[in-house]
């Protein structure tokens, strides 16, 4: 019986650790946008063209 306290108390520390690392992640802004940077390589050149043809002109 001892050994499921050991564990479960185990268990809250892990979890209250992986809960503090998340929330300071959060606060350092790690989860802010997950979306632009994985289509930035799409539009990339189209943005690159426009910068050319805006100098150029």
């Amino acid at each position: 019986m001892s050994v499921i306290y050991i564990l479960l108390s185990i268990s809250v520390v892990v979890a209250t650790f992986f809960l503090i690392v998340f929330i300071v992640s959060v606060k350092k802004g790690q989860y802010d946008d997950t979306y632009t940077p994985s289509v930035r390589m799409l539009f990339e050149d189209e943005l690159k063209e426009e910068q050319e043809n805006q100098n150029n002109q």
